[in-house]
């Protein structure tokens, strides 16, 4: 009990030391940084700003009621993260579910941890703060990545490293972003998942994809039965082995010409074709008298 009091006192105390001008902390190597910098300080909701390069854009409402009941209760367990931008100037680096349910229950301070980053340092915390959590949907990372691709210039091998993600993960959810439009919207909206999306994805043709995202959704398919649905498209484009083949048969052999073969050989001869235009000839006899007839008229 007396070592949770101390911790409170000391977060009111940095609390005043951040108000002071005098103290006004903007680098590590500042006086007092070192008694800021990483440790947990209560701050004034009002003098925090939500950070712009927050990857979550969409917040469930319920979900939120039931954690702002959860810190009436019991308080922030989990400190924010925040940035210094000026003097009394915050800026949030992560945590705005906890930010927001505090607000909704009339709370005026938040325990944060203070950081001090540029912009880019920023949005890589952000990220790599928010990655992990389960309730960020496929797109909104998607869109994180691809941030970090357009702002930060960097490669998916450098993303891998930072954010701890295999490469191949990463450039899986990108390529989400090529989906059409409404799509990504029925993947953030939970009406398929990232498996159909990743499914779709292997059709270039957008009207198509819409077509059997509509299915997906109307029928209730399975991931699997998506697959099967996206093979079975492919399959339609190949073009038919039977007509090839018929289309490669070179000649056909006129009845003519069989009667022909037949009365020179004395036996009726089965002539066959195939659609590729190889065939056979098929020459009965019946003794080896006969047999031999056949050799000599072959001979000549």
């Amino acid at each position: 009990m007396t070592k949770a009091i101390k911790k409170q006192a000391l977060g009111r105390g940095l609390s005043a030391l951040l108000k002071d001008p005098e103290n006004d902390i903007t680098s590590v190597e500042d006086k007092n940084a070192d008694k800021v910098v990483g440790n947990i300080i209560e701050l004034e909701i009002s003098a925090i700003e939500i950070n712009p390069f927050q990857p979550r854009s969409n917040f469930n409402e319920e979900s939120l009621r039931e954690l702002a009941t959860s810190i009436k209760e019991l308080g922030v367990i989990q400190p924010i993260t925040v940035r210094k931008l000026e003097f009394n100037k915050y800026q949030l680096i992560s945590g705005e579910r906890r930010l927001r349910a505090s607000t909704l229950v009339g709370l005026t301070h938040v325990p944060a941890y203070i950081r001090i980053a540029n912009d880019n340092e920023s949005l890589v915390m952000a990220l790599v703060e928010n990655i992990q959590r389960h309730d960020l949907d496929p797109i909104e990372i998607a869109l994180s990545y691809q941030r970090l691709i357009d702002e930060i210039q960097l490669t998916q091998e450098q993303m891998s490293e930072r954010v701890g993600k295999k490469r191949s993960t990463i450039a899986n959810y990108l390529r989400l972003l090529k989906l059409d439009p409404i799509i990504q919207t029925g993947i953030r909206d939970g009406f398929i998942s990232m498996g159909h999306g990743r499914a779709i994805i292997n059709i270039e043709d957008l009207d198509i994809q819409t077509d059997i995202y509509q299915k997906i959704v109307s029928q209730n398919l399975s991931v699997r039965e998506t697959e099967t649905l996206v093979k079975n498209y492919h399959e339609s484009l190949k073009p038919k082995a039977e007509g090839k083949a018929k289309s490669e048969s070179s000649f056909v052999i006129e009845d003519e010409k069989k009667n022909a073969i037949t009365e020179y050989f004395g036996a009726k001869v089965d002539v066959k074709v195939a659609g590729n235009g190889k065939g056979k000839i098929t020459i009965p006899f019946n003794s080896e008298a006969d047999f031999n007839r056949i050799i000599k008229l072959i001979n000549g």
